[in-house]
């Protein structure tokens, strides 16, 4: 019984900040790497940012200075700070873990994947 919830979706302004949380269940994702995906309609699967058991993260070039993803082993739960939000960022939001240490930004790398939580940027 795997699984990851996300959370903390919504709508917000272009300019704003929204946070997004994955909580894992049934494991500890401790040696478990994360990463974050979106897919808006008519588009791909694009992935946003990963992290490594190690802490050793990465995001996607059309995120870098805005986004930060963190974990938090003790709440056995990963999360996305997205500032300065663009209506481009609009799309579905999901997180995915993998038994492997090491993070990549490719779909196909993880194994599970939660629910996906709808982020809207709008005025």
């Amino acid at each position: 019984q795997l699984q990851l919830v996300e959370s903390g979706g919504g709508l917000v302004q272009p300019g704003g900040s929204m946070r997004l949380s994955c909580a894992a269940s049934g494991f500890t994702l401790n040696n478990y790497a994360i990463g974050w995906f979106r897919q808006a309609p008519g588009k791909e699967r694009e992935g946003v940012s990963c992290i490594g058991s190690s802490g050793l993260a990465n995001n996607a070039d059309s995120v870098k200075g805005r986004f930060t993803i963190s974990r938090d082993n003790a709440r056995n739960t990963v999360y996305l700070q997205m500032d300065t939000l663009r209506p481009e960022d609009t799309a579905v939001y999901y997180c995915a873990a993998t038994t492997s240490r090491t993070a990549t930004l490719k779909p196909s790398w993880y194994e599970y994947w939660g629910q996906g939580t709808q982020v809207t940027v709008s005025s």
